[in-house]
């Protein structure tokens, strides 16, 4: 197997483990990472951290010897796949960070892209450099990564090519956070940090802002009192308002 898939902590912590390879995406780990989502829908995980194995690398990108002499039909299949399984992040029941210990370069960035959050370590290098070998994203890059920094910054790296260093991904909008190691416990704690909310609340939050960026703001605004409305019928509001009126915690239980 080329993935770990482990639980601690409440987490659900995916490992891509191909480390001689810099953790490459085949299109076997591609499904092997469509299969382990599916799990982790199915589990009762608070979160998910999506990381690579060793120092080196979350992701360096496709494995580039897959990619060669293959019929126009199954190359557009590929990217398909791929786009296919990097969307079930979107449909988690839980949000999902991308921990980025090292490169994350073409697939590998268009998976951290996928992720609600991207946390990287000082050695992390971002990038998708498909250009420089005639290419372009096809996992969803050229969309998800105008929409996190803009449509000229994102122009910039896919034209150029070029990798940014962890402090200007940060700067830009491309990471949330800067984390020391031990990463996997700066991970963990950052996911405790919203983890302990009531689950469909977190569904419903996550919906509205992912629906907003194809919405006009007048239909957004229609979404979020939908869903807002649903969120008031659920068993943890209505423990979150007796909570915060009889001044204790809550305990949420996610109905």
């Amino acid at each position: 197997m080329s993935l770990n898939l482990r639980h601690q902590d409440g987490c659900a912590v995916l490992t891509l483990d191909r480390p001689q390879a810099l953790n490459a995406l085949s299109f076997a780990l591609i499904r092997e990472i469509g299969a382990a989502l599916d799990e982790v829908a199915g589990s009762d995980a608070r979160a998910l951290i999506v990381t690579g194995a060793g120092d080196k690398a979350f992701c360096a990108g496709a494995d580039i010897k897959e990619l060669q002499d293959r019929p126009l039909l199954e190359q557009k299949r590929g990217a398909e796949l791929g786009q296919a399984v990097f969307a079930k992040l979107d449909r988690l029941p839980v949000a999902s960070i991308a921990l980025l210990n090292g490169y994350a370069f073409g697939g590998g960035l268009e998976l951290a892209l996928a992720c609600n959050f991207r946390l990287a370590a000082p050695n992390a290098a971002l990038g998708l450099p498909e250009i420089k070998l005639g290419l372009i994203p096809g996992y969803g890059g050229t969309q998800r990564l105008p929409r996190l920094i803009g449509e000229s910054r994102a122009l910039e790296m896919i034209l150029t090519g070029r990798a940014v260093k962890a402090e200007e991904a940060l700067r830009i909008g491309l990471v949330n956070r800067l984390v020391e190691p031990p990463l996997l416990d700066a991970a963990i704690a950052f996911a405790h940090e919203f983890c302990g909310y009531g689950r469909l609340a977190q569904q419903f939050a996550r919906e509205a802002v992912q629906r907003a960026a194809a919405a006009t703001l007048e239909s957004g605004l229609r979404i979020e009192a939908d869903l807002s409305t649903l969120a008031y019928r659920t068993a943890d509001a209505e423990e979150g308002m007796r909570a915060f009126v009889e001044k204790r915690k809550p305990q949420f239980r996610d109905g």
